[in-house]
């Protein structure tokens, strides 16, 4: 793909997944990122991975950088648990013995999302620009013209928008894409696993994904247990990268509906990690002390807010010079854990049709989520013609819209379920229990 001029706009899981497939396979790749910085906000902490970005990040990531990524994924889980607000066993699932959970193809295991954003960043250098806002662009027959926030300007064969739900890309190019708000609020907060935190760790959630049913909220953990401190695997195995130093820790996400939480929706938004923090301990007072206990112990700066969207499916259009990936164009409830996934899959597919439209190239089937993994992108090689482009960005696209969809589909009847029932308790239970799928909800 020598000559293919790509500009991504966003440095999320998925659009530096791409960036790495397409510069490994001889394009022109730009990541424009509108922080100052790889971590510049917090989103988020422990992401359960699978299949689906096992064979998407085996693709695009140099071997030496997948491999780091194993190595700094946490312990797998053993089986999942729902539990009552006083710790009373309600469900246990027990995951596959069988299976290898490092496995690309069989992947089932826990990540630090900021680890595995700085390994993804590895070796990108120069081609991830920080600090560039796209306010507009422009496209045509022949490429695309990109506007940033000061005056800059780039130029592209080829505009691929991984700038998340708000995105700017997607806003300009389907305006009338919706993104709807489903009422769901979520407080995410992180405990450092400390001698005095572990000894307060209910067994179960030492063995897997736990979830916490409560009246009217419920609540996600999850341990990262990593198998190599990840400043230690990166010496070892990948000297030119440099990850933030990070220690085991309890991922914790208090879910409700936002009638159910104790302030307005709108002072809500405007709280600071402080008050967000203490709201979460008053609204679990009546819950086992050792919950409460163990979000009393949570670093409190690092505590958010999140506020639950997901994308309205949009009907086919026809392929450009501009195409979206991830949160860009499916947003999804985390309910299922199928956010990342899904971004990094499409990651892998878009880079699979880019390179298989190139002369020479293999058939541009993108990596299915259960089967054998691809050798890698396509050898350096010309960039495809301009049919061959849009071609290539039609079939993602298509691929793109089939599975993306049906994953924003089963996340919008999680959320209905939840409407209906008046309960995330009753949800949470109901949609992790059922699943039977391990640690997939995580």
């Amino acid at each position: 793909m020598d000559g293919l001029r790509v500009a991504v706009i966003g440095g999320g899981l998925g659009g530096l997944c791409l960036a790495q497939g397409l510069h490994r396979a001889g394009a022109e790749v730009t990541v424009y990122e509108r922080d100052a910085a790889l971590g510049s906000r917090p989103q988020g902490y422990r992401l359960h991975v699978d299949a689906r970005a096992g064979l998407a990040l085996q693709q695009c990531l140099p071997p030496e950088l997948f491999e780091l990524f194993l190595a700094t994924c946490g312990r797998p889980g053993k089986r999942f648990t729902v539990l009552s607000d006083r710790l009373r066993v309600l469900r246990e699932t027990v995951i596959d013995p069988g299976r290898d959970p490092f496995a690309a193809a069989t992947l089932s295991t826990s990540v630090n999302r900021q680890t595995l954003r700085e390994i993804l960043v590895g070796g990108l250098g120069q081609r991830v620009r920080f600090g560039h806002e796209l306010t507009g662009f422009d496209a045509g027959a022949d490429g695309v013209s990109l506007h940033f926030a000061g005056g800059g300007q780039a130029e592209a064969d080829l505009l691929v928008g991984a700038d998340g739900v708000s995105s700017v890309v997607r806003q300009r190019y389907l305006p009338n894409a919706q993104v709807i708000d489903t009422g769901g609020r979520c407080i995410y907060g992180r405990t450092p696993l400390t001698d005095a935190a572990l000894s307060l760790i209910p067994p179960p959630l030492l063995d897997g994904f736990t979830a916490i049913v409560g009246k009217r909220i419920g609540m996600a953990a999850g341990l990262v247990q990593f198998r190599q401190r990840p400043e230690q695997a990166a010496a070892a195995l990948a000297p030119g990268v440099r990850l933030t130093p990070a220690a085991d820790y309890l991922m914790w996400g208090l879910a409700a509906g936002r009638q159910s939480f104790p302030a307005p929706d709108q002072q809500l938004a405007g709280l600071d990690p402080a008050a967000l923090h203490d709201m979460a301990l008053t609204m679990i007072r009546s819950w086992h002390p050792d919950l409460r206990r163990l979000v009393a112990m949570a670093e409190t700066g690092e505590t958010f807010l999140v506020r639950i969207r997901t994308s309205v499916p949009e009907p086919a259009w026809p392929p450009s010079r501009v195409t979206l990936l991830g949160d860009a164009i499916h947003a999804m409830s985390p309910a299922r854990g199928s956010g990342a996934n899904t971004a990094l899959r499409d990651a892998g597919v878009l880079c699979q049709t880019l390179a298989g439209a190139a002369p020479d190239g293999p058939a541009p089937d993108g990596p299915a989520p259960d089967g054998p993994a691809p050798d890698g992108p396509a050898p350096d090689g010309p960039a495809p013609d301009g049919q061959a482009l849009l071609a290539a960005v039609g079939d993602y696209e298509a691929q793109m819209r089939e599975y993306g969809y049906a994953e924003v589909l089963a996340s919008q009847r999680a959320e209905a379920e939840m409407g209906a029932r008046r309960s995330v308790a009753f949800w949470l239970y109901r949609r992790l229990a059922r699943s039977g799928r391990g640690e997939r909800p995580g």
